[in-house]
């Protein structure tokens, strides 16, 4: 979840003019789900109202619709919705093409999507006020179409190489 309550992060300002970021003080925010191909660069993603199972089946269906051939392997945190019921069907249908695999508690440094989210809230939320939602989703629009013109930006910045 990309949060609309801002975030001072590193930055610089004139010594004695502290930077100040004004604030709503309410906890709206942006929801996305994404998937980031580490041999492609290519991310597959979508941003919605709400996290729940019903959403998340989406998501999948989108992400076997985006490759339409072959095995795929999604590594996932283990989150609530990442393990409801509601998804066994699918996952029974999809059995030998999709696999989901789950990370050990606590370990989002094992999780590539982890670092496209910290890349996201550096470029677009930390340190900007937003008036509105509407606002940091258009931004969040902006910057995945942005990093996707480059898939091999994406591979440097967040892939591992063996």
């Amino acid at each position: 979840m990309i949060r609309d309550y801002q975030a001072l992060q590193h930055t610089w300002f004139a010594k004695g003019e502290q930077r100040i970021i004004k604030t709503t003080g309410k906890h709206r925010g942006v929801k996305l789900l994404a998937t980031l191909d580490y041999v492609t660069g290519r991310i597959v993603w979508q941003e919605d109202e709400q996290y729940t199972a019903e959403t998340f089946l989406a998501f999948l269906r989108k992400v076997v619709d985006a490759y339409p051939t072959g095995k795929i392997a999604l590594i996932l945190d283990n989150a609530r919705i990442h393990h409801a019921k509601l998804l066994e069907p699918f996952l029974n249908e999809m059995k030998g093409r999709l696999k989901l695999v789950f990370l050990p508690p606590y370990s989002p440094e094992l999780n590539l999507v982890e670092g496209l989210w910290k890349w996201l809230k550096a470029d677009v939320i930390n340190n900007v006020f937003y008036h509105t939602v509407v606002e940091i989703r258009q931004n969040v629009h902006i910057f995945m179409e942005r990093i996707m013109i480059n898939p091999m930006t994406i591979i440097d910045r967040l892939c591992i190489r063996f």
